[in-house]
């Protein structure tokens, strides 16, 4: 007995397609009964059940049956693919892969990708938060300065950016699900050698490496989870998605709280090797990555991708397998899966992969294989550049560019600032002693906060205390003995020092500036800066950044639920241009509880850009360049991070006017520009006066609460008040009229004003 699901792959097809099995009407493998049947027979499933008794129960509301929206919808593109003269391989590829989801629906299956690869973005979030929550400690624990803390934290950034365009333009070429299991894969792997690294040249060049592997987990996780979405399901699931980000940065918070200050987590063996608990904070920060890691083993790979590049066997088992489960979890496991046929284009670039076993060594093979796949990847970006895709590509790459350079420069402006406050209310309350003079003391107790100007000390004994921000000036010392000091910021500058002994102290000479030494011992000194966890870890750090972390949960919500509905430009631009009227409440930011308000603010309101740039990078781009341009744009945006971080950085103490100025005029320039942008959700849309939309048909319930929660939105932001009243108007009539006659309407309200889709079919 013949197997129903066979698959054959014909080469040689006239028209450049390989074709699957038999043809199904319009050229498409969709068959009403599978296998055929006659037209009035019952499966065995429905066997008993008279469908003239069945009625659909949103009939009586007038909400068309998801069935018929579904025939309605490839109704539309089969009259679009009829009104254009030539139709390329890849939108026939995408009309027909579209089909296909449509039919698996959407169910169990994306949801365990959509957790799979949210802890991987969320892996992401915490790399981003490592070394600024491990910086105070690990700058004691390896004795850093302010140059080595500075390229510290720029380096991971630096990692990402490389990690993004390789891992990116790779994933287009090898595969979505393979490259980002090798991508978290080595940022495992760094991330555990970091965490035991001794020395800061080791430690930064495993974080060199961790933030290269976790580079690629964005453009990767965004192009690989849209690939098993349906058009009119993308904008909404893709901002879901995001939301793992914010669980990141609560993810990373929590943790730093909870282990770092925990001196009594680590382990020392000797002097020469010590593991402190910030770095038992590194370790547990790769848990994520590695959740994400072994999710993956269990997922399938990108169909879309494999149809791409001719694998149509495994494409097709795929799909089954996605279409199986869905309807499995639904209550449905009589759906029979009906695709007989894909048509796809063929691909020339296996044949540059293969080489025969006879030809040459394994090594040599290999070298093959790389440079041949490194052409492929550079020519795929140029390909961006290409006449079609060079203003978006243009115009994506100022977007993000802008929006990074503002977002990540004041994500490290605003703690800079609450450390400079709480560093200037430190220096109002310094206590400064001139000309004292003292002769045969013990000082057996700490000196904090003081300085000492034109002071002698004459046979005094410092034992066993603690010097912090102490400074002694022009000051003599006869006949001193100082033992068992430790010191945080203490020097010793145009002092005169006799006879003094230094026994096992941390006074090593950088902290004796143009001081003059007579008959001066110093005996064990201690190597290396050594921590104190009561003072050098503040929890406001962890606060900071907790909050800004919440503070986007409302705005990930709400561009969740109206991405699809006022579309990704407006979301962008509207997002851009209001968290740029944000920035200048910074000029209000006289305390750190102000600080931390306006960045609560200006977070959650630019979530909503963020997210409406990843969702419009995904659908602007085809198939076979959505990772790599995804892969660019975001190398683009690390390095803008690099620049804004560096920048704004260097004026916390000087002056916060060039700071929100230049914040403001790259969220005004990239807002304008976004809305130059093209809508892709009328692109996606095929036929709004066809098929109903998902604005026609949201449950009345869910439309009063979508409606509540927008307009405690614009009641925050007036400057949406001129949107809301559109969409309240809108909204009204939709409650005013019946469902079915709202479709019309609405058709002939979108011709009339020239807003009808575009008869070309969208390569998404």
């Amino acid at each position: 007995m013949a197997d129903p699901y066979q698959n054959s792959y014909h080469h040689g097809d006239p028209d450049g397609y390989g074709t699957y099995g038999e043809g199904g009407q319009d050229g498409y493998g969709y068959q009403t009964d599978y296998p055929p049947q006659e037209e009035d027979a019952a499966s065995d499933v429905t066997e008993g059940h008279d469908e003239d008794d069945q009625m659909y129960e949103g009939e009586y509301q007038g909400i068309p049956h998801p069935d018929e929206i579904k025939a309605a919808r490839r109704a539309a593109r089969t009259k679009a693919r009829t009104t254009v003269d030539a139709v390329s391989e890849q939108e026939e590829l995408a009309e027909q892969y579209e089909d296909i989801m449509e039919d698996c629906g959407h169910g169990r299956f994306q949801w365990s990708l959509f957790v799979v690869l949210g802890l991987a973005l969320m892996a992401d979030s915490v790399e981003c938060f490592v070394v600024a929550f491990a910086l105070p400690s690990a700058e004691k624990d390896m004795c850093l300065s302010n140059a080595e803390k500075g390229m510290l934290g720029l380096i991971v950034f630096l990692g990402m950016m490389f990690g993004a365009f390789i891992w990116g333009g790779m994933a287009d070429k090898v595969g979505r699900r393979k490259c980002l299991i090798i991508a978290l894969s080595i940022n495992c792997v760094a991330a555990f050698l970091s965490s035991f690294a001794q020395g800061y040249g080791s430690f930064i060049f495993f974080r060199l490496f961790s933030g290269i592997g976790i580079g690629g987990s964005v453009p990767i996780v965004y192009s690989y989870f849209s690939e098993f979405l349906q058009m009119d399901k993308r904008g909404e699931h893709l901002s879901w998605l995001c939301m793992f980000w914010m669980i990141g940065g609560i993810y990373a918070s929590f943790i730093a709280w909870g282990i770092i200050p925990r001196y009594g987590w680590g382990f020392s063996m000797g002097t020469e090797f010590q593991f402190h608990s910030w770095r038992v904070f590194v370790l547990v920060c790769a848990l994520p990555a590695i959740a994400a890691l072994i999710g993956l083993m269990f997922m399938p790979e990108s169909p879309r991708f494999l149809l791409e590049h001719a694998k149509h066997d495994e494409a097709w088992m795929i799909l089954k397998q996605l279409h199986d489960t869905n309807w499995r979890a639904k209550g449905e496991p009589e759906r029979v899966f009906t695709v007989s046929q894909i048509r796809t284009p063929k691909t020339q670039e296996d044949e540059f992969f293969e080489i025969q076993s006879s030809t040459g060594t394994a090594f040599q093979r290999w070298v093959v294989r790389t440079v041949t796949l490194v052409k492929l990847v550079l020519k795929n970006t140029v390909s961006l550049l290409a006449p079609d895709l060079r203003l978006a590509t243009l115009l994506m790459a100022i977007i993000w560019f802008t929006m990074a350079f503002s977002y990540y420069g004041l994500a490290v402006w605003f703690p800079d600032m609450i450390k400079h406050l709480q560093y200037e209310e430190y220096e109002s309350k310094v206590k400064v002693f001139h000309g004292e003079k003292v002769e045969r003391f013990h000082f057996n107790f700490s000196l904090e906060n003081q300085v000492h100007k034109g002071g002698e000390y004459i046979n005094d004994k410092f034992v066993n205390i603690e010097l912090k921000s102490v400074k002694f000036e022009n000051s003599l010392f006869e006949d001193c003995y100082f033992e068992d000091i430790k010191s945080t910021d203490t020097f010793f500058e145009n002092c005169t020092i006799r006879s003094t002994v230094f026994y096992n102290t941390d006074l090593y000479e950088e902290r004796f500036i143009d001081c003059r030494m007579e008959n001066t011992s110093f005996f064990h000194t201690k190597k290396g800066c050594h921590l104190n966890f009561a003072e050098e870890n503040d929890v406001l750090i962890y606060l900071v950044s907790f909050l800004g972390s919440l503070a986007v949960l409302p705005g990930n919500i709400i561009s969740a639920l109206f991405m699809d509905k006022i579309g990704r430009i407006r979301m962008i631009g509207g997002s851009m241009l209001i968290s740029a009227g944000c920035t200048f409440f910074l000029f209000m930011s006289f305390s750190q509880a102000a600080i931390i308000a306006w960045q609560c603010l200006f977070c959650g309101v630019s979530v909503a850009a963020w997210n409406g740039i990843e969702v419009i990078t995904v659908e602007l781009y085809p198939a076979s360049k959505r990772a790599t341009a995804f892969g660019l744009l975001n190398a683009i945006c690390k390095l803008a991070a690099i620049l804004g971080s560096s920048i704004f950085a260097s004026f916390v103490s000087i002056t916060k006017v060039v700071p929100i100025l230049l914040s403001c005029a790259a969220l005004v320039c990239g807002g304008l520009l976004a809305l130059k942008l093209p809508e892709t959700r009328e692109k996606c849309e095929l036929s709004c006066t066809t098929a109903p939309s998902a604005f026609c048909l949201l449950p009345p319930a869910l439309d009063q609460l979508k409606e509540r929660v927008f307009m405690s939105w614009c009641c925050i932001f007036p400057l949406s008040f001129r949107f809301l009243a559109k969409v309240l108007l809108y909204r009204s009539v939709e409650r005013s009229l019946n469902r079915r006659t709202l479709l019309l309407a609405w058709g002939a309200f979108s011709e009339d004003r020239g807003l009808t889709v575009p008869v070309k079919a969208p390569v998404c």
